[in-house]
């Protein structure tokens, strides 16, 4: 092993089927954790794995991810030979206040299995790293595979996602003012057409949203799939005509009595309550269905409150959604705003990646703009990178990470005041992976 030589790199286009072979999802090896997966609306735990990628398909994604300028591969190379693959894809992010952030998105990540436990993930991961900061890209995301793998390079879970059932028989809604609007059954043509509308509007207002990259939405269909048949798609027109909100669902074919009669609602968002209610409303109550079942869904779904029985909503799946990683902390905490006026002193000294991050920043925020600069006074708490980085989109307790020791408090009231300025509400949420 001394004499091999290791390179971690961009890799070249005619390196690129070997950079695929070592990703799971190419190899038709497993990618995601055996774990009741929350983005997965199904009765099974998670989705099947795809069968190896043929050399025409690995060929396709090489011409287009060549030509992406957004997308960002990286290569761990021992003796000319592609031993680990990793890729980082430019993303806009809202923050809280509503603004967009830029963000690196950590993605398709594997290295060989016999060549694991070498450092060559950390060293991609540090390669990721610097290039985000050239590109001007001060935090970076992804959806962690394994919930033990990426806390060690500073990782920590920003987001939540949840499935959760309703039985039909219960799902009565409270009384509303009538909808003054319209719900309409449309092919996927027109779905394309209104997805980037809907959705444009609420990423504006929801923290942890992503700006989609082109093609988002391409790939919708009216062809079935399998057992699980055909999209179907559901739109709300408001007074005037407009899209106001859109829903993708399915109606799975199941062999089994207990999964019969199952409507799978696998995305939907709505610009306005009034939308939001009615595209809920039909879909609770299709015909010929017995249970309501949505994945990926928010943990504070408002959905819950618009029932006569909130019981009747219930969680069976939840899992952490994306991790947040700070890269530059001072030009991250100032590209976002905080909901409470007021100033803190904090210690970062545990970040072994980005060093430039371990020193004490004086941080004051006043309304829609921060300030966050280097100071050689002493902190009112010493927290880590990876709590940092939980509390950035405000949907964590700053209480809770104290509690296990993450932030530790130099001055009374201390926890309460970083709480109070990283607060948001609603929680922070994205509603598609990368």
């Amino acid at each position: 092993m001394s004499g091999m030589v290791t390179e971690v790199r961009s890799p070249r286009h005619d390196e690129m089927a070997a950079y695929y072979r070592a990703l799971p999802y190419a190899s038709g090896l497993p990618s995601w954790e055996p774990a009741d997966a929350a983005w997965h609306g199904g009765s099974e735990p998670w989705s099947p794995p795809r069968t190896p990628a043929s050399a025409e398909q690995l060929e396709k994604w090489a011409a287009a991810d060549i030509k992406d300028q957004a997308f960002h591969p990286i290569a761990a190379f021992v003796d000319g030979r592609c031993v680990g693959a990793s890729a980082t894809i430019s993303f806009e992010v809202t923050v809280p206040g509503g603004r967009t952030g830029r963000m690196a998105g950590v993605t398709a990540t594997g290295v060989i299995a016999t060549y694991r436990r070498r450092g060559y993930l950390r060293q991609m991961m540090q390669a990721m790293f610097e290039a985000a900061l050239q590109r001007g890209e001060p935090l970076a995301m992804l959806s962690a595979s394994e919930g033990s793998i990426y806390g060690r390079f500073g990782f920590s879970p920003a987001t939540y996602r949840t499935r959760w059932e309703l039985a039909r028989n219960e799902a009565a809604l409270l009384p509303a003012e009538p909808d003054p609007g319209s719900l309409e059954l449309v092919d996927a043509a027109r779905a394309k057409t209104a997805w980037p509308r809907v959705h444009a509007k609420v990423r504006a207002h929801r923290v942890g949203e992503l700006r989609p990259l082109p093609g988002r939405w391409d790939g919708l269909s009216d062809e079935a799939d399998g057992t699980n048949g055909p999209l179907r798609y559901l739109t709300h027109h408001d007074q005037d005509g407009n899209v106001d909100g859109i829903a993708n669902f399915r109606l799975p074919w199941s062999p089994t009595t207990d999964r019969a009669g199952t409507l799978v609602v696998e995305a939907l968002e709505a610009t306005n309550p009034v939308a939001y209610r009615a595209l809920w409303g039909l879909l609770i109550d299709f015909d010929l269905t017995k249970t309501v079942v949505a994945a990926g869904r928010p943990r504070d779904e408002p959905l819950r409150w618009m029932l006569t029985n909130p019981r009747a909503m219930r969680i069976t799946r939840q899992t952490d959604n994306l991790w947040a990683r700070l890269l530059d902390v001072p030009r991250a905490l100032t590209q976002r705003s905080y909901l409470t006026p007021g100033e803190l002193k904090f210690t970062i000294d545990d970040d072994r990646m980005c060093p430039a991050n371990n020193r004490t920043w004086h941080l004051r925020a006043d309304g829609p703009e921060a300030m966050c600069v280097p100071t050689g006074e002493t902190a009112d708490v010493t927290i880590t990178l990876s709590a940092l980085s939980s509390l950035y989109f405000g949907g964590m307790s700053a209480h809770h990470l104290a509690h296990a020791g993450h932030i530790a408090a130099h001055t009374d009231g201390a926890v309460g005041q970083l709480a109070r300025m990283f607060w948001t509400d609603p929680e922070p949420h994205n509603s598609f992976g990368f």
